[in-house]
């Protein structure tokens, strides 16, 4: 699939393929937690893609955004946006209870970061808390070895991020 000069060649698509798709961010997608993200929500977009006839979902950059939150300016090109974390899934492997998330209300029509980002930060903290005081210790090694696997860039980009904090 690389030549020598490490060039990537993909097969063609064969002369009848032809497909379309959806340029959709994932923070448009509907949310009560104020922004869309990897969650049901997802799921339940790409399978209506599919039931629409559609073959492609492109998204803008998932990395962690900076001032203006734009996509395009991301603060790591390795590191995924928290605010992406689906609290659903989170309340579903036993990291956050469900009463960590009652009670905020957000618009359904627009991102009030000011409003999102104290909030999912709020929900990140009390799982990272949960985890590390024992709630599913079945994840510690996959974890760990999230931590080995990406150690050329993670130390570096926490050490960035605490000091920006």
């Amino acid at each position: 699939m690389c030549d020598d000069d490490r060039r990537i060649h993909l097969p063609p698509f064969p002369p009848e393929y032809r497909a379309s798709g959806l340029l959709l961010h994932v923070t448009s997608l509907p949310s009560p937690y104020g922004i869309g993200d990897v969650g049901p929500a997802a799921l339940a977009w790409v399978d209506r893609l599919r039931a629409a006839g559609q073959s492609w979902w492109q998204a803008l950059p998932l990395g962690p955004t900076g001032y203006g939150d734009s996509p395009y300016q991301p603060l790591s090109s390795f590191a995924g946006n928290g605010l992406l974390i689906s609290p659903d899934w989170l309340i579903e492997d036993g990291l956050l209870r469900a009463s960590d998330v009652a009670g905020h209300s957000f618009s359904e029509t627009a991102v009030a970061y000011d409003a999102v980002v104290p909030f999912k930060h709020r929900l990140l903290e009390t799982a990272w808390t949960n985890f590390k005081g024992g709630a599913r210790p079945d994840l510690a090694p996959v974890f760990e070895q999230f931590c080995d696997d990406h150690a050329h860039w993670l130390e570096d980009y926490a050490l960035f991020r605490a000091l920006k904090a």
